[in-house]
């Protein structure tokens, strides 16, 4: 049976660096909306941008680097040189002066993960054998959400220690080349193994970058719809704060988030692989729609809680079950669909930022998560309709 079927070393590895990643990364994050807002005097479309545009700007680098990836020998490097721009980029953003130097430098981090994501995901993916993909993406995501809970764990202790937000964030530099010396160990660990794991490398030249994309699949443009109208994080937090939850708090309710991540990301992985990763997709969307309007309606700190950890089920819904699904479908090119997967969804989170954000700061945050909800709606009637007209893989 295929769940009996133990998953790849290097799966394994990879979770552990993504771990440690996030534990960097979100020592950072979720002070970012008060540091913006408190600090630097910045506003909603300022976070709106800071999530957005770090996402699209890393759009173009994920293409190329997918594209780059296709032959296994160049993922390596582009893997451990990802990880490196972030750990270098991150800390930097301590000794900004005002919110454009915070979104350039967020930019400057997520060009990193542009360059990383899509080499990794395709070493991934060629590694696993394809029943049990959906366990491995969630393996991966999910102890990519357990660095996320330390590490806000890890600044909030800080914040009680008297630390103030710049020295939190110029700490973030110690688990950041961790990170960096893990990578590369990692890469060099599958290096020895390409020889015993069969590897879908293209037997044609690599297409120019300069050569169109074919058609997408309907299953990847409604995936960039659902990251255009969902709520950007930081905007998130800043709806949080709206409803009474202090900045000392923000910390902990985040690593409280990624815990509620974690554990569905193994669950969502697990259900992919069970009824399919579009009907599971479809699940993380009708959830999403609903905990949104919730965030609408919302007028208590204590619904502020449940709802915001909540939200934390649609990540493990939806992340494994878009990863199987551009796994399942590549044609032998799993870097450049996975690059092309990346960079449509950065370009829709920049433009559902920006748009979000404007709706947020000029007319409420329960406007702007309401819009989001009815979006959302939209998006789960239309994709069953579609689904029930053409073949979708659900398997």
């Amino acid at each position: 049976m295929s769940d009996r079927q133990a998953l790849p070393r290097q799966v394994k590895l990879f979770g552990a660096v993504s771990l440690l990643n996030d534990f960097a990364s979100e020592m950072v994050y979720p002070l970012l909306p008060a540091f913006v807002t408190g600090v630097l005097g910045g506003g909603a479309v300022a976070l709106g941008a800071l999530d957005g545009a770090a996402d699209a700007a890393a759009a173009l680098v994920k293409l190329v680097a997918g594209r780059l990836a296709d032959r296994p020998s160049r993922r390596r490097p582009l893997i451990v040189i990802g990880y490196f721009v972030a750990a270098a980029v991150r800390p930097i953003i301590a000794a900004t002066a005002a919110a454009w130097q915070v979104v350039g430098l967020r930019v400057v981090d997520r060009l990193g993960k542009g360059l990383r994501t899509p080499p990794r995901d395709a070493l991934i993916a060629d590694v696993t054998p394809e029943p049990i993909r959906g366990r491995a993406f969630g393996l991966q995501r999910g102890l990519d959400h357990v660095g996320a809970v330390i590490g806000p764990l890890v600044a909030w202790w800080m914040l009680t220690r008297h630390a103030d937000v710049r020295t939190v964030i110029l700490a973030s530099f110690v688990p950041g080349v961790i990170v960096v010396l893990l990578a590369i160990w990692t890469v060099r660990d599958g290096k020895g193994r390409y020889g015993t794991v069969r590897v879908n490398t293209p037997s044609e030249p690599l297409p120019s970058l300069t050569v169109p994309y074919r058609p997408l699949p309907s299953y990847v443009i409604a995936i960039g719809v659902f990251y255009l109208i969902r709520m950007p994080e930081t905007l998130m937090i800043l709806r949080a704060q709206q409803l009474g939850i202090a900045v000392a708090l923000v910390p902990l309710l985040w690593a409280a988030l990624h815990v509620v991540r974690s554990s569905t990301s193994f669950v969502g992985g697990a259900l992919s692989d069970r009824i399919g990763p579009s009907r599971t997709m479809w699940i993380g969307w009708l959830t999403y729609m609903s905990l949104a309007a919730g965030m609408a309606f919302a007028t208590s700190r204590v619904a502020a809680w449940l709802l915001f950890l909540a939200l934390g089920v649609v990540a493990g819904l939806t992340e494994s079950p878009e990863r199987s699904l551009v796994s399942a479908a590549t044609g032998g090119h799993r870097g450049t669909a996975f690059g092309t997967y990346h960079a449509l969804t950065g370009v829709a989170a920049l433009a559902g930022g920006l748009l979000l954000g404007v709706i947020f700061q000029r007319a409420s945050g329960a406007t702007a998560f309401l819009v989001s909800a009815i979006g959302a709606l939209g998006l789960v009637i239309l994709w069953s309709f579609w689904t029930s007209l053409h073949r979708v893989t659900a398997r």
